[in-house]
């Protein structure tokens, strides 16, 4: 049974349903929205959301970016956060340390990753490794400088640690950027990088996430190029999905469910898909549900819905919103 979920009713629909997602997303929405589900202390308004994680204990971790869209200059703000099940705020920490926040990920040891896509105020282009409490345990790239090879990143978005320590870094926040995967050891040693921009096979344009499966592969939201790849964890290209949209976010459960959540198509990016989150299967890449997004309009630039994803091992999804400034949290009907 998943550690994420492993609600009856979740498994349910997930073995029940069948067939690929077409544009419109035709599955049903087997979740229900949690209305006023975070609650956040007085006075502490939240900012853009970036992303989320769940940890083991059924906390909820949050990334955003310091009451605003940009912590640099509003720095004494801590934008990293954790919550109960309840949506009560129990700690943040991390102010003056980030210029603007984007992945978090919380590991199988509880320690939590954070990556910083932009530089400002002599923060940005890191990855950062803090314990439960915020100590800081690693750093990866060097503070406030973009660049490439082994010390440096062009926007880090997302970061996946496999089983055996080796940590997983997605590197490319705009176009123009680094577009690759960066992998290290444990103790933060390069080991290998692959990608480049492009829209071939094992090319990228604004790689976005990252996620392992069961069996160790890399799946990487490659956004602008509207497709999930996958790949070995030596960067060995295996399989490209285009089923489950214009991915921002992914998470993948320990019983292999992908989730993806899309908050760009519109009809100038990705033309004729809806927004929101689908939901399927990392291992034969069958979309078998969506929750659509309610401020979807085809016709705006504006960027709705999910921005990161995640689930915890209650079956419940959280959708960390960039434009509306909160977390939504979707429970199984």
């Amino acid at each position: 049974m998943s550690r994420y979920l492993n609600n009856a009713a979740a498994i349910a629909w997930l073995a029940a349903s069948v067939g690929v997602s077409p544009p419109a997303s035709a599955q049903s929405n087997p979740f229900r929205t949690v209305d006023g589900w975070l609650h956040t202390p007085s006075g502490r308004t939240l900012g853009s959301v970036s992303s989320v994680s769940a940890d083991a204990g059924g906390n909820v971790w949050i990334a955003e970016r310091c009451g605003a869209n940009d912590c640099s200059m509003n720095d004494a703000v801590a934008p990293i956060l954790r919550a109960d099940s309840a949506g009560r705020v129990l700690a943040t920490f991390g102010a003056g340390m980030f210029a603007f926040p984007h992945g978090i990920y919380v590991d199988p040891d509880g320690n939590v990753w954070v990556t910083d896509a932009r530089a400002g105020n002599g923060s940005g282009h890191r990855v950062i490794k803090f314990d439960a409490k915020g100590r800081v345990l690693l750093t990866l790239g060097t503070a406030g400088v973009a660049g490439g090879g082994p010390d440096h990143f062009n926007g880090p978005t997302g970061v996946a640690v496999a089983p055996n320590g080796d940590v997983f870094v997605t590197d490319g926040h705009e176009t123009d950027s680094n577009n690759r995967v960066v992998k290290f050891t444990s103790a933060g040693k390069f080991i290998r990088e692959w990608g480049r921009s492009g829209s071939a096979p094992g090319e990228f344009l604004v790689p976005h996430a990252i996620a392992l499966d069961s069996r160790g592969r890399v799946f990487v939201a490659d956004r602008d190029n509207n497709r999930v790849q996958i790949f070995d964890q030596e960067g060995k290209f295996l399989d490209q999905w285009t089923q489950f949209g214009r991915p921002s976010g992914l998470f993948i459960t320990a019983d292999d469910t992908l989730i993806v959540s899309d908050n760009q198509s519109n009809t100038a990016r990705h033309p004729g898909w809806t927004r929101g989150i689908r939901i399927g299967s990392a291992r034969d890449g069958v979309v078998r549900a969506f929750i659509p997004d309610p401020d979807f309009d085809p016709s705006r630039d504006q960027e709705t819905g999910a921005h990161g994803i995640a689930a915890d091992s209650g079956g419940h999804i959280y959708g960390a919103e960039v434009w509306s400034q909160t977390v939504k949290k979707y429970e199984p009907r």
